[in-house]
């Protein structure tokens, strides 16, 4: 089974999924059904640092109401379970 890890990306649900060959992002609609989220994450980009990862990516993104990126769920661990703001 891949690991998957989610994330509030400033308002956006995304879903990252580790494969044999790296990293696949998906935007995650209301509906719970993922579609391709059109980047590209490094292989070398460790579990605790995609919040980081996505928080650099996205962070034009950032609203006053939407300025976090935050871990949904308790399946990450280490670092990435902190909330990155602006």
């Amino acid at each position: 089974m891949q690991e998957e890890f989610r994330f509030n990306v400033f308002g956006r649900l995304v879903a990252v999924v580790r494969t044999p060959t790296g990293w696949n992002a998906f935007a995650v609609g209301a509906d719970g059904k993922r579609g391709p989220l059109g980047i590209v994450v490094p292989d070398f980009v460790a579990e605790d640092e995609l919040g980081q990862y996505l928080f650099d990516i996205f962070h034009e993104s950032a609203t006053p109401g939407n300025g976090d990126v935050v871990p949904v769920g308790d399946q990450c661990s280490g670092g990435a379970t902190e909330t990155l703001s602006l």
